[in-house]
């Protein structure tokens, strides 16, 4: 119980901009139409088979969604910090960001080797498909994989290319143009450092807790959240300690996040996420759930899940997963992050309350951390209201 409590009423909604950040998605919905538009155009003038194949493949992905987190937490870091006037920058910085989770998810794919991404084939896969046709229709050779492992890797360098357009173009029309770019830039070299850092755990054997929080703070706490706060708050010129503390909040919010996504990826339902259940456990990723399970078997002697999670243990049919997800919840690793993903998600409640942003924003921003962390909270506690 966070216990925040406000000495007199104010209205319910802030004045400025979009009202909540469930309209404020919609128009960076209706931003990134616009934007791919342009950049559709572009691509069929500079060459049609490239514009064909990889421009409008992309499009298609970024258009199918996804939860838009990212562009809704760049609102909540506008709004804390008092923005006001045309929205239009943070909906562009939000579109910016929508198309650099494109990047991201594109190559995550390749290198995870996921077959499904939003609920329908990983970009990857679709290549591979458009090889196999073309070879049936024209007989044409080479490697199916390779030629689908490349093209990805293309589709995920125009969408940064795309995404970088977008936030320099952002970036020249706003007064805080130097400081946007400083947090953009830091974002992307954090984001690719997360990913290195993600394939190091993986080649070098590793399963510490320590390493597993820096791949989770790099690769998603950062970048989910954290980032995105700090880029809105800076479009509505934010002094220094208001940043600081929407860059706490985005911290806990952002960890919170890939917790609960790490036990998705164990025991989620696919159906639901629109990804595989259990490719992390198949490749054994690094998350601090297998962490947490590793520590948590030696620490008890529980020898039956520490050979279920070590390290090169098999992990290649139903049974071997059966194994693993019992070990990960005898030895109480699940339970232990699903309580720790509760402590996060009221410190980051906490961490935006002591940005004085107005309680319809801490409401949206609540609501955001509740859906992107699975939890349900309190939101009187965090806005100072009567339930």
């Amino acid at each position: 119980m966070l216990g925040l409590r406000l000495a007199v009423a104010e209205p319910a909604r802030p004045p400025g901009g979009p009202p909540t950040a469930g309209e404020a998605v919609r128009a960076v919905e209706a931003e990134l139409a616009d934007v791919l538009d342009d950049a559709l155009a572009r691509a069929r003038d500079t060459d049609p088979v490239y514009a064909r194949d990889v421009a409008d493949r992309l499009a298609a992905f970024v258009r199918r969604g996804g939860r838009r987190m990212r562009a809704a937490f760049a609102w909540c870091g506008w709004q804390a910090a008092g923005g006001t006037g045309d929205p239009t920058p943070v909906l562009r910085t939000g579109a910016a960001l929508e198309l650099l989770q494109a990047c991201a998810l594109v190559h995550d794919d390749v290198m995870d080797g996921s077959a499904l991404r939003r609920g329908a084939p990983a970009l990857h896969v679709e290549f591979a498909e458009l090889h196999r046709a073309t070879k049936a229709a024209r007989g044409s050779g080479g490697s199916g994989a390779a030629f689908a492992l490349s093209a990805a890797v293309l589709a995920g360098d125009l969408a940064l290319a795309w995404a970088d357009d977008l936030m320099t173009e952002t970036a020249l029309g706003s007064p805080h143009g130097r400081r946007l770019l400083r947090e953009w830039r830091a974002m992307r070299g954090e984001m690719v450092a997360g990913q290195y850092r993600d394939l190091h755990a993986q080649a070098t054997g590793a399963s510490g807790m320590d390493e597993a929080m820096t791949v989770a703070t790099l690769k998603s706490a950062l970048y989910t959240v954290e980032r995105p706060l700090a880029l809105g708050a800076t479009l509505a010129g934010a002094e220094a300690d208001a940043t600081e503390a929407l860059r706490r909040a985005g911290r806990s919010a952002g960890l919170a996040f890939q917790l609960r996504d790490d036990l998705l990826g164990a025991f989620g339902d696919p159906a639901l996420t629109g990804k595989p259940a259990d490719d992390d456990l198949r490749t054994r990723k690094l998350t601090c759930l297998l962490a947490a399970g590793v520590r948590l078997a030696e620490a008890t002697g529980d020898t039956e899940a520490a050979a279920a999670l070590a390290v090169g243990a098999p992990a290649g049919t139903e049974q071997d997963l059966r194994r693993m997800r019992a070990a990960l919840t005898r030895t109480g690793a699940r339970k232990a992050v699903e309580s720790r993903i509760g402590e996060l998600a009221e410190d980051a409640l906490r961490h935006f309350g002591s940005t004085g942003a107005h309680p319809a924003v801490r409401r949206e921003f609540a609501a955001l951390v509740e859906r992107a962390a699975g939890v349900s909270l309190d939101h009187a506690d965090v806005t100072g209201e009567d339930a």
